[in-house]
């Protein structure tokens, strides 16, 4: 029987130090998908334009986009779920109010509540912004799966306690998080790509680094936090590998006898 070895893209496979997915990862995948079937489970949409080309270096068999909130298996839709659309008017009518950065990206527009917010992080990170903004009122009309919090811990909390139905997991960074529903999550993703390819539960591994892995790393048959991830993380994995710069996936599969 395959299994289903599920990775988590940002601080795992993809190196926020070098922005490359280290060769050796990608020397691990390669090896993978001869006998198992390869998962990308992350909070981004990997069809949008920032996300493609590391989809396409990945090659996944399926992906659990924006926290489980949308699977595609191949080119093929499998399962979608959208923001019920009076809890998203309130979001972000509550963080125009607030003066928190909320918004999200779809296809290659960006929709933000207080955008200048969205720049100086790209700034930070990147050094540039390229990012093209739209009026993010259109979100109601649209339909929106996920949102994204730019900005500290203490306003994702506040945030939290404002919206008990929404649950933000903090970047790995520490400087955003993701906007889920608290019924979403990448866990219920992968239990739908079991029910799909006829796999059960326990017969797959989860790769992660921060707090919306949890849940995955948690379920899954096996749940392996990268030697970088948070600690809360760690606590919830059954094995910690080293850091996504010290072959942590690598090491991991060898580690599992996944790859020789």
């Amino acid at each position: 029987m395959k299994t289903i070895i599920s990775f988590d893209l940002d601080m795992t496979l993809l190196d926020h130090g070098t922005w490359t997915i280290p060769d050796s990862a990608l020397a691990a995948l390669e090896q993978l998908r001869k006998n198992h079937i390869i998962a990308l489970a992350t909070g981004r949409d990997m069809d949008n334009y920032y996300s493609r080309l590391y989809a396409d270096m990945v090659k996944p068999d399926a992906i659990i986009h924006m926290n489980g909130t949308k699977i595609t298996v191949g080119d093929r839709l499998i399962y979608e779920h959208y923001m019920d659309s009076q809890l998203l008017k309130d979001v972000m009518e509550y963080a125009e109010l607030k003066g928190h950065s909320i918004g999200v990206t779809i296809g290659d527009d960006d929709y933000y509540i207080h955008p200048e917010k969205v720049v100086e992080h790209d700034m930070r990170r990147w050094n540039e912004s390229g990012r093209n903004f739209k009026d993010p009122s259109s979100l109601m009309m649209l339909g929106v799966r996920t949102l994204a919090y730019i900005g500290d811990e203490a306003g994702a909390r506040e945030i939290e306690s404002q919206f008990p139905e929404l649950k933000l997991l903090m970047f790995a960074g520490r400087c955003g998080a993701d906007v889920v529903e608290k019924k979403a999550s990448k866990a219920q993703g992968l239990i739908r790509l079991c029910e799909h390819f006829n796999i059960p539960l326990e017969h797959t591994f989860a790769f992660g680094d921060s707090m919306n892995d949890y849940e995955i790393v948690e379920q899954a048959g096996t749940g392996i936090a990268m030697g970088n991830a948070l600690p809360e993380l760690k606590k919830a994995a059954d094995y910690i590998t080293t850091a996504i710069d010290q072959d942590g996936v690598w090491n991991a599969c060898r580690h599992f006898g996944l790859i020789e």
